[in-house]
Order: structure tokens, then C-alpha cells, then sequence
């Protein structure tokens, strides 16, 4: 708490109060779609008549290079390193067309920290349950604490309230409250995650229609399994009210990029719903806040395809959604929350609450795929450096082969050739990743097949 309430206190509550300043929250992966979520669910929190946007985001592949142009222009730029490795366990590598490394950066954060110039934020967090799967600890970590961080600085600068540890504490506190009524519904929490496995299992498909930021969620969960489990676009995908109009991005509507860009309840219903099957599963996301006429009326039109729909719905001791509305759905996860929304933000918790379903719904799912293997997930593709020597740490562990042996077995998977050349074995690991990325079969699953 101390290493945070640094980072929320005198600093952020300026930042918050001058409308010229920015909060910029960036990342990559996992790191990014938080990152976009939180910056859409705070502003519009905080949102007020002729009031400019506080927060902005970037989904960015190269945060090192963000880092070090801050850290070069430390009068205009105030840098925060968010991570769960500790500094000295930072990757080393040469990165492309770049002259320094991650650690590099990471190190010189910690030199600025002594002057509160810079800032490095490090709880250990232990495994993850899927090995190498960041979104589930790591990615509601960087939730619970840019969240706590965001809500605490707004309270001092925009209420009066003083900032101090314990404010942030009983963020904290409230979070974990949010993990234990969560999974109290463990029995219809293992229901879904059984329903989503064998319409997996059954080559059919998940779909998370989702309201608000709930949408957003299930939009996130959905887009991290094509790079976690190996999965297809369409195993699993969301869909929300209004589509991007809902979403806030900056680039507006994007369906015209394609069929993995359309989002919309209106695109699902005109595109999916005439071929929905049994075998598919139906997941509404919402609470009592949102259009409960407009989920009835969908849900009415989906059960008139299947019978297999579900919901997670949340709503207050004194606020509930009627059973008219749950009575629709075979299995609801069906929780009410019994704090006030004057003591925490309801919204953040519904968000936190429903990501961990969602996650343990289609990571479940997955394993009962048999996409993971002994808690590795088999079938990642190879598309960063992180995944390339993941790849090779996999195969060292089930074949007991050496690291040179795994590498060379990887690198004839990626240029489909057993006779390696020696630009081949000399080249940096981006241009391994490079020929991977554009390649669809690039698998470790393949890797395992090649090297035995």
C-alpha cells in the first residue's frame, strides 16, 4: 500500500484536478485491453458538463519505447511500470531496432524512483493456474490496482477526501470481498464452464452477450482466447449493445474490417442467430442497471433457437431483477451484492466479478478441449520472443531434450524445413517470430510432433 498511496497521492491528485493533464494508461496484451476498459469505465464515471477527458489508453506492442521517451522527458512526463516480475527477472534480450532492453528501462525506473520521478509498482503475485496465462491473476491484479489508484485520487480531488494507505487498503479489502461472493456460486459457475466444454468438445461455438462494460468484458475474454489457447475467432466470441458506439474506442466503428470486427447485438442477431444450434451456448451479461426489456426481448428471440442459454446477473439487495427476467435462462449465476453504492462503485465490482467468470468459463472450457496439457497450454502460437522461448521451455519439459535441441526443432517447425541454414540459425528471435506470425500452423502442439 505504501509503493501505491506514493504513486495516488499528492501527484495523482493534481493530475486529476488540472484538465489539461492526461492519465495515460498503456499496455500490451492483456495489459492493454485492462487498460482500454478502465480508461472507458473512469471517464465515464467521473464524466461532467464542459469537462475534458482525464484518462486516454494505448494498446501498444512496444511499452519499453514508451518508457524510455518518458524517462528522457521526465518535466513533461511522470512514468509508472506496473508489473508482476521482480526488475531483476526482466527480460535481457535485444529488441528490434532498439539499442537497449526491457531490463534496461526497468532499472532506470527504479534510479528515478528514489526521486519520485518515476515510479515501479511490483507485488508478487505466485503461478497462475494456466501456466504462462497472464489474464487471470496478472490481468485482475492490474485491474484491482490502477482501479484503487484511479478511484482513491478521484475521491481526494473531486470530493475532498485525504488519500492515505488505509483508503487504499479498503479498496483492496472491497476486492477481495468481490473474489469470495463470486465464487460462492461455484456449483452454477461450474455448470457454465461444463455447458461452454462441450459446445467446445462439439466444434459449435460460445457466445457472451454482454451490456455496458460487461460487454467490454466479454469482448475481452473472448479475443484473449485466440492467442492463449490456439482457439479460432468464432469458438468464442462477444457481442455488445450498440457495438462500437458502446465500446468508446477512438477509432470508431471498425466492422468494416471484417467479420471479426462486428460486434453489435444488432450484427448477432442478423448473423448468427439463423444458423444458432443446440449445441451452441448463450451467455447474457448484465445487471439490474441495464434495459431489462432489452434482454428479455433478446433472450425471447434466442430461445427460440436453443434452449441453451444461460446468464450472469447482477444486482443489489435493495435494486433486483425480477425473476420473470432470470426465469428466462437455464442457468444463472445470480449474484446480489449486499454493499451500498456509497462505499464502493458497484460498476467496478460487477466488471471484476464477471471477468473471473469469464475467465474460469473459457479457460474451463479449454481444458476440457484439451488445449492445456498439465497445466501448459499446447497450442499457443508463436508470435513475440515471451512466446518463442515459452514455446522452447515447453518442450524441454516434456521431451527432456536440451534447450538447443528444442530450439532447432522449433525453428524447422517455423520454416517448415529440416535442413536449417545459417541464416536461419543466427537470426534475432523477431525474425523467427516474424515467419510464425505468418504462418497459421506455427504451434507448439506442432513443435511436440516434430522434435519426437
Amino acid at each position: 500500500s505504501r509503493d501505491i498511496d506514493r504513486v495516488n497521492g499528492k501527484q495523482m491528485v493534481q493530475i486529476l484536478r488540472k484538465c489539461k493533464i492526461l492519465i495515460v494508461l498503456s499496455g500490451c496484451g492483456t495489459s492493454g485491453r485492462i487498460a482500454f476498459l478502465l480508461v472507458t469505465s473512469f471517464n465515464e464515471m467521473v464524466k461532467a458538463p464542459k469537462q475534458k477527458q482525464i484518462c486516454s489508453y494505448i494498446i501498444a506492442p512496444f511499452v519499453a519505447g514508451q518508457l524510455d521517451f518518458c524517462l528522457k522527458h521526465l518535466d513533461v512526463f511522470t512514468p509508472v511500470l506496473l508489473g508482476f516480475n521482480p526488475v531483476h527477472m526482466a527480460r535481457s534480450e535485444p529488441m528490434q531496432d532498439c539499442s537497449f532492453h526491457f531490463k534496461d528501462v526497468a532499472e532506470r525506473m527504479i534510479a528515478e524512483q528514489r526521486h519520485k520521478k518515476a515510479f515501479v509498482l511490483n507485488p508478487v503475485l505466485g503461478a497462475e493456474a494456466i501456466s504462462g496465462s497472464s489474464r487471470m491473476k496478472g490481468g485482475s491484479a492490474t485491474k484491482i490496482i490502477l482501479e484503487s489508484i484511479l478511484l482513491a485520487g478521484h475521491e481526494a480531488a473531486f470530493r475532498g477526501k485525504r488519500v492515505t494507505p488505509e483508503c487504499i487498503s479498503a479498496w483492496i479489502t472491497a476486492s477481495e470481498m468481490v473474489y469470495e461472493t463470486t465464487y460462492s456460486h461455484s456449483d452454477e459457475l461450474a455448470a457454465l464452464i461444463h455447458q461452454a466444454g462441450e459446445s467446445l468438445q462439439m466444434k459449435a461455438h460460445v457466445y457472451y452477450i454482454g451490456w455496458q462494460t460487461l460487454g467490454i468484458i466479454g469482448l475481452t475474454d473472448a479475443s484473449e482466447c485466440v492467442p492463449t489457447f490456439g482457439a479460432d475467432f468464432d469458438d468464442i466470441r462477444g457481442f455488445i449493445n450498440n457495438g462500437f458506439r458502446e465500446m468508446k474506442n477512438k477509432e470508431g466503428d471498425l466492422s468494416f474490417l471484417g467479420p471479426e470486427f462486428v460486434i453489435g447485438h444488432k450484427d448477432f442477431v442478423d448473423t448468427i442467430l439463423p444458423s444458432l444450434s443446440q449445441n451452441d451456448v448463450m451467455l447474457f451479461l448484465f445487471t439490474v442497471n441495464d434495459d431489462l426489456h432489452e434482454v428479455t426481448a433478446l433472450a425471447d428471440q434466442v430461445r427460440r433457437r436453443t434452449s441453451n442459454l444461460h446468464a450472469i446477473a447482477h444486482d443489489l439487495e435493495k435494486f433486483t431483477i425480477p425473476e420473470t427476467v432470470c426465469n428466462m435462462f437455464g442457468t444463472v449465476l445470480h449474484i446480489t451484492w449486499s454493499f451500498s453504492s456509497e462505499e464502493v462503485n458497484s460498476r467496478q465490482r460487477w466488471e471484476l466479478s464477471t471477468k473471473w467468470c469469464l475467465n474460469a468459463i473459457s479457460t474451463g472450457a479449454h481444458v476440457l478441449k484439451g488445449k492445456v496439457y498439465m497445466n501448459y497450454m499446447i497450442d499457443l502460437r508463436v508470435t513475440n520472443s515471451k512466446l518463442y522461448r515459452r514455446a522452447i521451455n515447453i518442450l524441454q519439459r516434456f521431451t527432456g531434450c536440451s534447450k538447443g535441441e528444442c530450439e532447432r526443432a522449433l525453428l524447422r517447425a517455423i520454416y517448415s524445413t529440416d535442413d536449417l541454414s545459417e541464416d536461419m540459425t543466427s537470426a534475432d528471435v523477431w525474425k523467427h517470430t516474424d515467419v510464425a506470425n505468418r504462418r497459421d500452423q506455427v504451434r507448439t502442439r506442432l513443435f511436440i510432433f516434430t522434435i519426437c
